[in-house]
């Protein structure tokens, strides 16, 4: 299992990558409001697609209340970083 630190912008237009942080947190932007966690359900299913697995696979472990979190992902640290690197090449910086 693996970990991503994330500071999260809810609604937006769409959902994306939107670079990284100085701290080395990514940004994200999710669609959904911040609304009974609707926010936290597209996020999870938004970082699923990304990185190609199943929903269930994806937990947000810390922050469900707040912009910063922390998501497990139920992936080795090495491949979740190749496949981060292949769902964030061309997003904005």
């Amino acid at each position: 299992m693996s970990t991503l630190k994330l500071r999260v912008a809810p609604g937006a237009k769409k959902n994306g990558w939107k670079g990284t942080l100085p701290d080395g947190r990514m940004k994200v932007a999710i669609a959904a409001p911040p609304i009974d966690g609707r926010a936290n359900e597209a996020l999870v299913r938004f970082v699923a697609a990304a990185l190609g697995v199943k929903s269930s696979a994806v937990r947000v472990a810390h922050g469900a209340g707040g912009r910063d979190k922390v998501v497990e992902v139920d992936l080795d640290p090495e491949e979740l970083s190749r496949r981060l690197e292949r769902a964030t090449q061309g997003e904005a910086e």
